[in-house]
């Protein structure tokens, strides 16, 4: 399995450690504008199966770490810095991500896509457009990790029930998007159910965390840095999981997606939301070839079905900036 990590910075280097350590990786390779072989050359005597080679810019560095690519992991952009909001991440992300989606199009268009760059609802679309425009656009095998959303549930709510020793076997399911008030923890169906008793005001209180949870490192950093640790625990999780998926194995989980990977699936989605969304972070059944099937978001309480509600107009104008800036800037 040949395992593409485009950019390594605070979330990459991290990540290309655990990928490496993954026994299904064959292959490993990595692309940044400085340091690359180096960080190879270091992975490379890690005593796992994978290969490890590391692309600069020069000689078509980014054509030849990409060629043959089965899954690419995208966690390029500047990180997070304190006053700094996930627009100001998207006016220089932006651009960044563009290229390396064109990139992809044009070397491994088949390949699976695993955006991590912030701000994931906007990058995500601005990988769809690219890919529309090279006609090589499958919204099967495009997903935006907001796994560490997930992650950061199930900690928080076992630390609620006090008792961290079973966050590893707390599931949250997490919907909407990834920023703020689209992040949509779903906490009436966590299992086990250790948010069943929990009072309102705890409710709402944990709710607010996980949405916030990012703001809450990058101040504890004071400047020196946004989530990167976390964030590289939790895409390579998601990598696992499309790993799994690959091989056969039965795998669901969420993921930021577009809603038309699955016809059935995502009208049933837009149905329960309410208007209509081309990306959303849904339930989604993986398989061999990506997305298998979109599960519906399931029963909501009233106060979950208000996060949803405040949640839609922050998503839409997100997506819709990613497309407009694709459709107004040169590919």
């Amino acid at each position: 399995m040949l395992f593409i990590l485009l950019f390594l910075g605070g979330i990459g280097q991290p990540v290309s450690l655990l990928l490496k350590t993954n026994p299904i990786i064959t292959k490993l390779s990595l692309f940044d504008i400085v340091n690359t072989p180096g960080v190879a050359a270091d992975l490379s005597h890690i005593s796992t199966p994978a290969s490890v080679t590391g692309y600069l810019p020069p000689d078509d560095g980014l054509k030849k770490a990409l060629t043959g690519a089965e899954i690419v992991v995208i966690p390029a952009g500047v990180p997070r810095k304190p006053g700094m909001t996930r627009d100001d991440l998207f006016k220089i992300n932006a651009g960044i991500v563009r290229d390396l989606a064109t990139a992809i199009a044009t070397t491994a268009p088949k390949a699976f896509i695993l955006v991590i760059s912030n701000p994931v609802n906007s990058t995500v679309p601005i990988v769809a457009e690219v890919l529309k425009k090279h006609n090589v656009y499958d919204p099967k095998r495009l997903f935006g990790v907001t796994t560490l959303d997930i992650v950061r549930a199930s900690t928080f709510l076992a630390e609620v029930s006090g008792d961290i020793s079973v966050a590893p076997t707390v599931a949250v399911p997490v919907l909407g998007g990834h920023s703020g008030v689209t992040i949509l923890p779903i906490l009436s169906q966590a299992t086990p159910s250790l948010a069943k008793n929990l009072p309102q005001t705890e409710v709402e209180a944990l709710t607010k965390r996980i949405q916030f949870g990012g703001d809450e490192v990058v101040k504890a950093k004071d400047g020196a840095g946004s989530a990167t640790l976390s964030m590289a625990y939790a895409g390579a999780e998601f990598a696992a999981k499309i790993l799994k998926a690959v091989k056969g194995e039965e795998v669901i989980t969420q993921s930021y997606v577009s809603l038309d990977a699955c016809t059935e699936g995502g009208k049933k989605v837009t149905e329960e939301i309410g208007t209509s969304l081309e990306f959303f972070s849904v339930s989604v059944k993986l398989g061999p070839n990506g997305i298998e099937k979109i599960l519906p978001l399931g029963d909501l309480n009233e106060y979950e079905k208000g996060l949803l509600k405040a949640a839609i107009p922050e998503l839409q104008e997100s997506i819709t900036k990613g497309v407009s800036f694709i459709s107004t800037s040169k590919l």
